[in-house]
């Protein structure tokens, strides 16, 4: 089985080279896949060569093997995530970059060579660093020590920080350097009535901010909205990208790397979906410009949010178009282009989605309306006529009022990655006026990323929040982000029908910030 040299690049442990008592060390860490280590034959630093009773391979249990001791009647378990050190009886080396070479064998890849550049720098050791356990970091030995670190550094003292109920060991993966928690008050609104596909019924919205009157105003479009009969909401599209960028040496190699792109698509999805069991690579747009090929991988991710799913998919996919092109000269590569525009709002996400593309829609009762918000349909349809014009003059990419106090209020009680926000805000608002005076109104958001599954979705209090909206489990992502549509719609009639009847300081002065 045929491993790319740029995947396979990924076993070392870069900033791990360094000398140590009878020669020189470094590490590997399996970042692929389950195999089994059949031999080692030899090892090259700095043109040092070094192959049997030179080599010594260390095991994360401590074990330490020679070459001999290694074959395929006597394999080595090398899971994922398992790291080994590798050491080589061989002079101390220099401060400075050094080309390391691996020959070995493991099941079931076959004979492989890692070939990757290590350094060796000096240490500062007067520098300041926060204390860690390589043992056991979320222990409680750890966090305390961090705390002490804390109060002796900055003289500050954690009264609150440092109380909490949940099992420090189950932030792994979500937080480094884990010294307490940050409390955020948390809210309820609704419940709202949602006709989805996926979310059907009434449902209660957890919110996290301290920001005064959020909740209220939420809960005031919602009520709005139920006596109207509810909202529909609508999931149009779903997909999540990694875009690199191929730099070859004129406009013409780009072009026809392009054509070559789009004729090995197939095998391109194989490498790329190799990586994931969930992942599947729906197509590639392909963007000419210059010397560069940009490509922006799109991606199905199942419950998952997905941006480090389809990064390492689109990551292995390029290592095999690297290991297989050969028609022009590819000068440089880049595993992201800022094509993605991850983090970023970007009109290239309004048009063809990120995340997913879903909209909310309502019909509003203009007796209704007046009722609750002392406002009537014809005001609200042409205050937006007025709100777009200065939505146009202000260069914004999208119409909306402001979709990102919801969305940020249930990515943070819902153990979103809270800095999607950027993409996931973007809302474009119709409203069309009815005969009768009713008001069609409708918010599509283009680009809402939201998971059900990884990341801190699996958190304590966060799938509390998530499980109040019955949207835990497989299968559960299209019905989340049906729900958070239909809060957004709520908080947008809420917020214009303030502005229009001039409420909206008099909202701040009751329960707000303005107090």
């Amino acid at each position: 089985m045929l491993v790319p040299s740029l995947l396979l690049k990924q076993l070392y442990t870069f900033g791990s080279l360094r000398n140590v008592e009878g020669g020189v060390a470094f590490s590997l860490k399996n970042r692929l896949s389950d195999a089994t280590l059949t031999g080692l034959e030899a090892v090259s630093i700095g043109g040092h060569a070094a192959a049997g009773d030179h080599l010594k391979v260390v095991l994360a249990d401590g074990r330490a093997l020679h070459p001999k001791d290694i074959s395929p009647a006597h394999a080595i378990s090398f899971a994922l995530k398992e790291t080994l050190d590798i050491h080589v009886n061989m002079p101390h080396l220099p401060d400075g970059k050094h080309t390391i070479e691996v020959h070995f064998e493991a099941k079931p890849f076959g004979k492989l060579k890692l070939k990757v550049e290590g350094s060796i720098s000096k240490k500062d050791e007067n520098a300041i660093v926060i204390p860690r356990d390589k043992t056991d970091d979320y222990g409680e030995a750890a966090i305390k020590s961090r705390q002490q670190f804390v109060k002796e550094f900055t003289g500050a003292e954690l009264n609150h920080i440092t109380h909490y109920s949940i099992d420090p060991h189950t932030t792994a993966g979500n937080m480094e350097h884990f010294t307490g928690v940050a409390q955020i008050p948390l809210g309820i609104a609704g419940p709202i009535t949602i006709h989805g596909e996926h979310a059907q019924g009434d449902f209660l919205i957890p919110m996290a901010t301290t920001e005064g009157t959020l909740v209220a105003s939420y809960n005031r479009g919602i009520k709005l909205l139920n006596a109207c009969g509810g909202v529909k909401c609508t999931v149009v599209d779903d997909v999540m990208q990694r875009a690199p960028v191929f730099v070859m040496e004129d406009a013409r190699g780009a072009r026809e790397f392009v054509k070559w792109v789009k004729a090995n698509k197939d095998k391109i999805a194989e490498e790329a979906e190799s990586t994931t069991s969930v992942g599947k690579l729906s197509y590639i747009d392909c963007y000419q410009a210059a010397k560069f090929a940009y490509l922006r991988f799109n991606y199905t991710t199942g419950d998952a949010a997905g941006q480090n799913m389809v990064g390492r998919a689109t990551f292995a996919a390029c290592s095999w178009i690297l290991d297989h092109y050969h028609e022009f000269p590819i000068k440089h590569f880049y595993l992201e282009s800022n094509l993605a525009t991850d983090k970023k709002a970007s009109q290239v996400n309004i048009m063809h989605t990120r995340g997913k593309r879903v909209t909310a829609e309502a019909v509003i009762k203009h007796d209704i309306l007046q009722q609750h918000m002392r406002v009537d349909t014809r005001s609200l349809a042409y205050h937006a006529g007025v709100a777009n014009v200065g939505a146009i003059l202000s260069g914004a990419n999208n119409n909306g009022l402001h979709s990102a106090n919801a969305i940020t209020a249930i990515f943070i009680a819902t153990g979103q990655d809270v800095a999607n926000v950027s993409e996931s805000s973007a809302g474009i608002i119709y409203l069309e006026l009815l005969e009768n005076l009713d008001m069609y109104i409708s918010i599509t958001i283009p680009s809402l990323i939201v998971a059900t599954h990884g990341g801190g979705t699996g958190l304590a209090t966060q799938r509390e929040s998530l499980e109040m909206m019955g949207c835990t489990g497989r299968g559960k992502v299209h019905k989340f982000a049906e729900i958070v549509a239909g809060v957004v719609l709520a908080g947008e009639l809420s917020l214009a029908s303030a502005i229009s009847s001039s409420d909206w300081v008099s909202s701040h002065e009751k329960y707000g910030r303005n107090r």
